[in-house]
């Protein structure tokens, strides 16, 4: 008898934990999961603040093209970039995007777009947070909140580029998974 009981108390707390890496029924198409080696972060996307980066966001992430690319800038304490796929932190998917500044800080587990020098010149390359840095604010487009999985992120090789880089195992519009 304990023996079933210890086994369903370990059953539910497996499903809890399952379930808190899922996103909120209420909004799947404007949720990520990025599945990362170490488990899944799930991202809440802001088309409130920047329509049109998540529109290319969701789009690119549809076309698979974020799956396998690996993370070419990892900086602790700063933040983790990705989205290149040639590796460098020079290539894009090839479709800037105009700057959508808001007044929303880059706090830990802020994921915004990467740009080079241009404020227009946002493409496919993001980063996400580690830590606040205010120096962005108004100066990077903020489109989503990392709202579970931070400890993944946290776990990314550090470095630019780092010597054995991770990557996006699989990154979909949690309305797409099962799909």
């Amino acid at each position: 008898m304990k023996k079933l009981i210890l086994s369903l108390i370990i059953a539910l707390g497996l499903m809890a934990t399952s379930a808190l890496a899922q996103a909120p029924a209420s909004d799947l198409e404007n949720t990520l999961y990025l599945d990362l080696k170490d488990g899944r972060v799930v991202i809440q996307l802001r088309p409130d603040l920047a329509p049109k980066h998540v529109a290319r966001v969701k789009e690119l992430t549809r076309q698979g093209f974020y799956n396998g690319l690996i993370f070419h800038r990892v900086i602790a304490g700063f933040m983790a970039q990705t989205g290149d796929p040639t590796g460098t932190g020079t290539g894009g998917s090839g479709k800037n995007i105009p700057a959508e500044f808001s007044a929303e800080p880059f706090v830990r587990g802020t994921v915004g777009a990467a740009r080079a020098q241009d404020i227009n010149s946002a493409d496919s390359q993001f980063f996400i947070m580690f830590d606040e840095n205010s120096s962005l604010n108004n100066n990077y487009t903020v489109w989503g909140k990392v709202t579970s999985g931070m400890e993944f992120v946290d776990n990314i090789r550090k470095g630019e580029p780092p010597v054995s880089p991770d990557k996006i195992v699989k990154m979909q519009v949690a309305a797409d998974a099962g799909k």
